[in-house]
């Protein structure tokens, strides 16, 4: 896809778009600036001569209904969303800081684990809004380390929860086709890998949690296999990790729960996200 500048360009009368900051194989994320006011924003601008376009379209629509549906929790703030000029633009706020994962790597690179009093910190705020979203029927199915955003330095930033474009609202038409299997291997439930979209819940980000926060705590993600098929071979059959193992002074519950958090029947899971997150606090003490 050839994608041409649209710096300069301003936006719905309101926004003009500053600079590139991101890049993706659907379009372009700009620096943008509000006129009136001179705040800063982020704009998702999607190309209009992509094949898929309407879908991609109908995804950002998506998106931007889930993110008002999560106003006032820790998901990404969202101003609007436009169309012009053949594109669709979805203006949100603009974010300075870092990934989770990049927080993380950072971290394992120097052969250390994260801090459990950090980790409440920064998670906390994510177990709210996806208990919000799971209340409000829309499961956001690409939960990983990277589409959690800390802003800032540290803890006192506050953190955000990003990209509900492969989101499912339960008011809305299903996107995906069966058999598409979509989210993050690492980090995508068992029963993701079926290619079912229609038979998911909830539970299915429960399961993404639990493995975003065992590799938190382990130092790699549950299943560190190379190759699309062994990781649903793993994800289906392999015996649950030992986190303890990586981490003999976490008490012995630990791995009872790594079972439940990363059950493969979703019946044997968690049900909900804050009665994981609360077992684990429970367990470590934090």
């Amino acid at each position: 896809m050839k994608c041409l500048s649209l710096v300069g360009l301003v936006v719905a009368d309101r926004y003009r778009l500053m600079e590139v900051i991101g890049k993706g194989g659907h379009g372009l994320v700009y620096r943008g600036v509000e006129r009136s006011s001179d705040r800063e924003v982020a704009v998702k601008v999607l190309m209009s001569d992509l094949p898929q376009y309407p879908e991609l379209e109908a995804r950002l629509e998506r998106e931007h209904e889930a993110l008002v549906a999560l106003e006032g929790t820790a998901a990404l703030r969202v101003f609007g969303l436009h169309r012009q000029h053949g594109s669709a633009y979805l203006v949100t706020e603009l974010l300075r800081g870092q990934d989770f994962d990049h927080y993380l790597s950072d971290i394992e690179s120097q052969g250390e684990r994260m801090n459990l009093r950090s980790l409440v910190e920064f998670i906390d705020p994510i177990v709210t809004t996806l208990e919000a979203a799971h209340d409000r029927g829309i499961l956001h199915r690409d939960l990983k380390p990277g589409n959690i955003f800390i802003l800032g330095r540290g803890t006192a930033g506050g953190v955000r929860l990003l990209d509900f474009g492969l989101s499912r609202l339960e008011s809305s038409r299903p996107l995906t086709q069966d058999g598409i299997i979509i989210g993050s291997p690492s980090y995508i439930a068992p029963e993701v890998w079926e290619g079912n979209p229609r038979g998911l819940d909830h539970r299915a980000d429960v399961y993404s949690l639990g493995a975003i926060l065992y590799r938190a705590m382990a130092g790699e993600v549950p299943f560190p296999v190379t190759g699309l098929a062994e990781k649903a071979r793993a994800a289906k059959t392999a015996p649950r990790p030992s986190l303890r193992q990586k981490r003999p002074e976490l008490p012995e519950g630990i791995d009872a729960w790594v079972g439940q958090a990363l059950a493969v029947d979703r019946e044997r899971r968690f049900h909900r996200a804050r009665a994981m997150w609360s077992a684990l606090r429970e367990i470590v003490r934090a």
